[in-house]
């Protein structure tokens, strides 16, 4: 196998995991709050169709997701905004 193609995958399976951490921690920091479970399992439900290979988008929304953890984790945060291009009504 080549040797690119090992270390390709050995990353991939690093962010999966990366990934599934930062989900297990955004459902825990979420239990306090009404509501919150939901809308963070459609999230990642949504981006969870991203392609594999699409791996620069994936990290993008890895850290995004990293600091939105941190303002979920503040008592503070009553709310999650996101934005997100419209749907075309047509």
């Amino acid at each position: 196998m080549n040797q690119s193609i090992v270390q390709q995958n050995i990353r991939n399976h690093k962010l999966q995991k990366q990934i599934l951490a930062l989900y297990r921690h955004f459902l825990r920091a979420g239990q306090d709050k009404p509501g919150f479970i939901p809308r963070i399992q459609d999230e990642f439900r949504v981006n969870a169709r991203i392609k594999k290979t699409d791996v620069m988008h994936i990290e993008y929304l890895y850290r995004r997701g990293q600091r939105q953890l941190e303002q979920l984790k503040d008592v503070n945060t009553k709310q999650l905004g996101s934005f997100s291009k419209p749907h075309d009504q047509s």
